[in-house]
């Protein structure tokens, strides 16, 4: 690993992005004093997608088009299991592959590891046709150089195969892929996405545009309470894309974040059997006609229209259609600006920060608004269930697409970027 200061260019971006955050931040927003230090963990590595810590700090990542590996507390880097074309893995799987958004994305380590060694990857395959995203269960070995066991828990997660399914986007759009172990209940969580297709969010029996809750063997969790005649799996339903949740540090609530339709990322407290509120068909909250039968972007077709009138428009949260929908605690002050992955700080070094929320956020230029490669720390009330504040983190280091979020057992924050690094980040 290796500790550096940013110098030279980093600061030059450093000031535009204060300049920008000056004239695009909400109203509420601070500038961030906390001096960070920041250590290269990894570097040179290919999309690197999510991580999962053990208590002695060895750490899973993923890497999307790769596969699985593990680095050990003395730096020592395991590759165990591979997609079909990637090299120097232990093993490689002949049925996994990448595409768009899709490839080996969210990692998960067993609550009980340490007696029964089992790691859930959530992965596309192509055992089935068409392919599907799944949930794989696999145990590693005493001296970490191998999986083993092989067993797919979930294997009929949707995934855009057919990029003439809509024409924004490719395939492997829309993915979801973050997975969780709720310390709570102990149960998986699943996060999923559309696809670009409308008819999936609000559907009772495909697992697109979900949140799943499942036990270690696939099934649904016990007390989950979808509407009647939906998959028992399904905790909540009626989502767009989301790629991040995190639990309340004091009450095991889950909290998602979730990419919006060129306005309003959000942030949601989930509630059991809930609905978002996405649904882009056509014809729904008073809208007419879109291209392909998905309204999911049709506000930009719009010459004039503002943030606020999109969102009035194509709702994230179709409150005319759906009353009863979870309504979001923050919306990125109505921008799509990529948020993927959510943690909470916890103890003592966080100060003020601990017990908040932090999000990342990956895009640049969505929808004509300004940069939005960053993180920010969210307090919230002490029911968690309102937004009291947000906070641009000012980092020692250049931004970039922030995919991954993880607090390590260290009580630093790890993250991973799009561009190849897994940086370490303390107070």
């Amino acid at each position: 690993m290796q500790t550096r200061t940013t110098k030279g260019n980093a600061a030059i971006i450093a000031a535009v992005l204060a300049a920008t955050t000056a004239l695009t931040a909400p109203a509420f927003a601070q500038t961030n004093t906390t001096s960070l230090t920041e250590t290269y963990v990894l570097e040179g590595l290919d999309n690197p997608w999510d991580m999962a810590f053990l208590d002695d700090g060895t750490m899973f990542f993923t890497e999307k088009c790769l596969g699985l590996s593990v680095m050990l507390p003395s730096g020592e880097v395991n590759k165990l299991i591979g997609m079909k074309d990637s090299e120097g893995y232990d093993s490689t799987a002949s049925d996994l592959f990448c595409d768009g958004q899709g490839g080996m994305n969210g990692v998960a380590l067993d609550p009980d590891f340490e007696n029964n060694r089992r790691i859930y990857v959530y992965s596309l395959s192509e055992m089935s046709d068409p392919q599907t995203n799944r949930v794989m269960r696999l145990t590693v070995s005493d001296d970490f150089t191998a999986v083993a066991d092989r067993t797919d828990i979930v294997d009929d997660i949707p995934y855009k195969t057919d990029p003439s399914d809509h024409p924004f986007g490719d395939t492997g759009a829309h993915n979801g892929g973050r997975i969780r172990f709720n310390p709570g209940d102990g149960f998986l969580y699943v996060t999923t996405g559309d696809n670009h297709n409308a008819e999936l969010p609000q559907s009772p029996t495909s697992l697109g545009g979900k949140v799943l809750r499942i036990d270690t063997d696939g099934n649904a969790a016990e007390g989950n309470t979808p509407p009647d005649g939906f998959d028992a799996r399904i905790y909540t339903y009626g989502h767009r894309n989301v790629q991040g949740i995190a639990f309340h540090p004091e009450t095991n609530t889950p909290i998602v974040a979730e990419h919006g339709p060129w306005h309003s990322d959000e942030i949601t407290v989930l509630e059991n059997g809930g609905n978002g509120g996405w649904d882009p068909r056509p014809d729904m909250a008073g809208r007419d006609d879109c291209p392909d039968d998905y309204c999911g972007y049709s506000p930009n077709q719009m010459d004039g229209m503002n943030r606020y009138e999109r969102a009035a428009y194509m709702p994230m949260t179709d409150v005319e259609t759906y009353p009863d929908a979870m309504l979001p605690i923050w919306d990125n002050n109505g921008y799509s600006q990529g948020t993927s992955s959510a943690a909470f700080l916890t103890g003592e070094q966080w100060g003020d920060w601990d017990g908040a929320l932090v999000v990342g956020l990956m895009g640049i230029g969505f929808g004509g608004t300004a940069l939005g490669q960053r993180i920010d720390v969210l307090t919230l009330s002490n029911d968690g269930s309102a937004v009291e504040d947000v906070i641009e983190m000012t980092l020692p280091v250049e931004p970039g697409r922030f995919r991954s979020l993880v607090q390590g057992p260290d009580g630093s924050l790890y993250t991973s970027l799009d561009s190849g690094e897994i940086i370490k980040l303390e107070p």
